[in-house]
């Protein structure tokens, strides 16, 4: 079975949200102040994000990426990616993470069956880390990158946004990243999550970045694999690993879009930029199955076609990345 939209698109991606909370406060997810966390008993508990799970691949979803938040501050998050693993049907099971606890879950992540890890890193300089993540400890999440290797994660990907004035000055030691390593290093442009005054100043295109990269290192374009994220990927001649550009702003990839994705709290979402979303758990609620897959297969028909985030004319909605799982 396939889920296709509207607009004939394969959708073949949920991204799952397992909890708004975070142990670090990235200054382009969350405000400094006034988040709102959900209260326990409005977020989906294991059991039902495994039934929305479970419903997902029965339609046609391959590959599910566990999100928060932070993922890893969930208790109990390693036996429910273990059950989540064996699921027939679904061919990958992938997760984000900040890595600030990676040191000491690598392994069992690995052991759950993880197949692959996207690691967010935003600067190699301490004091600059320290300023975006408003006071997390870089060494950390180094030391976090270094246990997933050990661990057998080989094909890491590093996600980099890149925000003028704050770290645009290391996009080519985060390029050089992939020389010695098989990481797969990935410049996301900024995006006006938080409709903040002034967030064009901060953004950077995707050609810009690439071109930087480009006057250092002679580039390969590479094609994208099927069930792969949003990445236009190239390579560094002679290296192990890969970059990727995406642009979620200058130029936006929702022609090819592949994914759907779930919130902590149990809403259902065709878009990243859309207000609209389907809170499930009453469907949760049902002993029917064939209810929650029915549902899943309509907010896929009505996924829309694009979203409009950066035209000025276009209706701005606040995302709360921490919740929705971005």
């Amino acid at each position: 079975m396939a889920l296709i939209d509207a607009y004939g698109r394969r959708i073949n991606y949920l991204r799952l949200s397992v909890t708004d909370r975070c142990n670090m406060r990235c200054s382009y997810c969350m405000p400094a102040q006034g988040v709102e966390k959900l209260e326990h008993k409005e977020m989906l508990s294991y059991e039902e994000l495994y039934r929305v799970a479970g419903a997902c691949i029965a339609q046609g979803i391959e590959k599910i990426r566990v999100t928060g938040g932070e993922p890893l501050v969930r208790k109990g998050i390693v036996p429910f990616l273990e059950r989540l693993a064996r699921v027939p049907g679904l061919k990958e099971l992938v997760l984000t993470t900040n890595g600030l606890q990676l040191e000491e879950m690598a392994q069992p992540l690995k052991r759950a069956g993880v197949a692959r890890l996207n690691i967010s890193l935003d600067s190699l300089r301490p004091e600059v880390f320290a300023r975006i993540t408003r006071g997390a400890d870089l060494k950390r999440v180094l030391s976090g990158i270094e246990a997933a290797e050990k661990a057998g994660f080989a094909n890491l990907k590093i996600n980099m946004v890149v925000m003028r004035g704050v770290n645009d000055d290391e996009i080519l030691d985060f390029a050089a990243l992939s020389i010695e390593k098989p990481y797969t290093v990935r410049f996301i442009e900024y995006m006006p999550t938080l409709q903040d005054e002034g967030w064009n100043a901060q953004s950077m295109p995707g050609s810009e970045i690439l071109a930087r990269i480009a006057e250092r290192y002679p580039l390969l374009p590479m094609v994208g694999a099927e069930m792969a994220g949003p990445a236009r990927n190239f390579k560094i001649e002679g290296a192990a690993g890969a970059i990727g550009i995406i642009t979620p702003v200058s130029g936006h990839f929702c022609e090819s879009c592949n994914r759907i994705r779930v919130t902590a709290a149990g809403r259902m979402r065709g878009c990243l930029f859309s207000d609209q979303g389907v809170d499930l758990k009453p469907l949760l609620q049902s002993l029917d199955p064939y209810r929650l897959q029915e549902e899943i297969r309509r907010i896929v028909t009505h996924k829309p076609g694009r979203h409009h985030i950066a035209e000025p004319e276009a209706e701005k909605i606040t995302v709360n990345m921490s919740r929705i799982g971005g």
